[in-house]
């Protein structure tokens, strides 16, 4: 995944730069408007995080010329104008989300899993792992061809752990993503649908492709038949 961060404080951009590179993402910075419209439309990137308040060109013209030619990238304004006036023109404009600071980057980094896993999902209707097919858009599993009854809880999970094969998953971030950290880290709830979800996979596959390392989190993967 990579991400262009626009800001022209420089510090917390490269705050924010590195904090996005220790998870993995695929970093470039600009500090000025017009760099960053020329950055946006020669370039590809799966996101933009777009400060406003910028030398040059303002963000939200930054945002409006680069919607005129580009209307799929995801954008997500991080910006000190926290009017709703301010969050209303922005999302009109075509951001696809709107972040006040200051803010804590934990829900920045929540902000990003939820704009990159959509493109994903955008890029990639159906996931496949092994005897395991996931359909993002009719939201169906199937397993050796037949379909299964999942609920919504756990048809969430399995498309995260899809969505990132053989990447250990751990509780924390899998409730922030399917349960919208509406649950505490500390409740049982996640391990019930994860067991749940374990026991109908086994059934439909003869193994449990669902793996748990211990102190990391929970991994599928395509080659996983233990």
């Amino acid at each position: 995944m990579r991400i262009l961060v626009v800001e022209d404080e420089k510090t917390l951009c490269e705050t924010v730069a590195k904090g996005l590179r220790l998870d993995g993402y695929e970093v470039d910075t600009c500090f000025d408007g017009n760099t960053a419209l020329d950055t946006a439309l020669t370039e590809s990137y799966d996101l933009i995080i777009l400060d406003l308040n910028l030398p040059g060109m303002d963000g939200m013209e930054v945002l409006r010329n680069f919607r005129k030619e580009d209307a799929e990238t995801s954008v997500l304004i991080l910006s000190a104008r926290g009017q709703l006036r301010d969050k209303i023109d922005g999302l009109d404009s075509g951001a696809n989300d709107y972040l006040c600071k200051p803010f804590h980057f934990e829900e920045l980094e929540a902000r990003v899993r939820s704009l990159t896993r959509r493109r994903v999902i955008q890029n990639n209707l159906i996931l496949s792992c092994g005897e395991l097919s996931l359909d993002t858009k009719a939201r169906t599993v199937s397993a050796r061809g037949t379909e299964l009854s999942l609920t919504r809880k756990e048809f969430g999970l399995l498309e995260y752990l899809m969505l990132h094969p053989e990447q250990p998953l751990s509780q924390e971030e899998l409730i922030q993503h399917v349960w919208d950290g509406s649950v505490d880290s500390f409740s049982n709830s996640i391990r019930v649908h994860i067991s749940a979800l374990r026991k109908k996979l086994r059934t439909a596959l003869g193994y449990d492709p669902i793996t748990n390392r211990i102190g990391q989190g929970y991994m599928i993967g395509a080659n996983t038949n233990e």
